[in-house]
């Protein structure tokens, strides 16, 4: 059953063509008959279609041949004249393709041969044309999505690069200080460090993981900024648990998070709160916020940054108006960082 479906959709330009090509002469063979065409209705359907068939894989062949088209004309429209009188007298029909050899006794029977063939040649030939370049136009299509895909996931990549360098040098020279002044402090670090390093690794190889691959890496993340900012960090993860197997693409959330504690926390002399939330929409959207209470961000402050440049575009391609990123004020003090997609999930077997 499969191999034939298989090859049925294989051949469904053809059988479109073949359908278009019938439908074609059976008009024509209405159009002689009322003007006057050579013989009765039944004569007239089986010259219409003795002679179209005839046209169309004669330019079947010409075109398997790689001959030019304007040859393919001259040849394939008189041939299919002829030949499609010929052939429909097998079928019947009284053999009139004699009557071609004088053109002047005979003008009404050659302009309604005309009419015929030069009619199915161009249905035939627009039908074809319209065909190839949808498909070029399809192939088009495709390539530039391959190309702008590459492209999103070097800049992904060259993010994730610019990124993981700074933040583990951070770390790492808080838990240098940590080793003698507070050694299960700097062991707990390291932990935290360790846990963002395995959620993390690979994950940019990955087209899209869940929500809670995505947490699994910016709760390390805050955790690991509570002990350097100690009392000037507090941070709260509210996701409820139905909506952590969400598909989310990699590297959404962490981008907000380090601009909150840049510019909101780290910038506020008595520092601030941190939370994450999420939540399911009644249009079917998933909604993700990272809100700080400390000095915000705007636009107009910090500038659309690599990071946040890096969201919007991601969003804007795989998502389109579905997809964005907002910044609000949070009053009296912070910024609120929310991401709006469609809420997918993985299809259940």
């Amino acid at each position: 059953m499969s191999v034939l479906h298989r090859h049925c959709k294989l051949n469904r330009p053809l059988r479109n063509e073949l359908a278009l090509l019938f439908v074609v002469n059976q008009v024509i063979a209405l159009l002689l008959t009322t003007l006057g065409g050579p013989g009765s209705l039944f004569d007239n359907v089986v010259i219409a279609n003795a002679i179209g068939v005839l046209i169309w894989a004669q330019y079947a062949l010409l075109n398997w041949l790689g001959l030019p088209r304007l040859l393919g004309h001259v040849i394939a429209v008189p041939v299919g004249i002829w030949g499609g009188l010929m052939l429909a007298a097998l079928f019947g029909v009284a053999d009139i393709s004699g009557r071609l050899a004088d053109p002047l006794a005979n003008w009404r029977l050659i302009v309604s041969c005309l009419l015929l063939a030069g009619t199915a040649t161009v249905v035939i030939v627009l039908y074809v044309r319209s065909v190839s370049d949808r498909a070029e136009l399809a192939a088009e299509q495709r390539r530039s999505a391959d190309a702008h895909q590459a492209e999103t996931a070097a800049q992904l990549a060259l993010l994730q690069a610019q990124i993981e360098p700074h933040f583990l040098f951070n770390t790492l020279a808080n838990v240098r200080s940590l080793i003698v002044a507070d050694p299960p402090l700097a062991q707990t670090m390291l932990d935290h460090l360790n846990g963002y390093l395995r959620a993390s690794l690979g994950r940019t190889r990955r087209p899209r993981a869940h929500l809670a691959d995505e947490l699994q890496i910016v709760e390390p993340l805050l955790a690991i900024a509570a002990i350097r900012l100690q009392a000037r960090l507090r941070y709260r993860v509210d996701v409820p648990a139905a909506l952590r197997d969400a598909l989310l693409p990699p590297l959404l959330l962490q981008p907000l998070v380090e601009n909150a504690l840049e510019h909101g926390i780290e910038a506020a002399i008595t520092g601030g709160e941190i939370v994450v939330r999420a939540e399911a929409t009644a249009d079917g959207l998933l909604r993700l916020s990272v809100t700080d209470t400390g000095l915000g961000f705007t636009l107009e402050a910090n500038g659309d940054g690599v990071g946040l440049a890096n969201v919007r575009q991601r969003l804007a391609s795989l998502y389109g108006e579905q997809g964005r990123l907002a910044l609000y004020p949070n009053p009296p003090r912070g910024a609120i960082a929310e991401l709006t997609l469609p809420l997918q999930r993985e299809p259940q077997a």
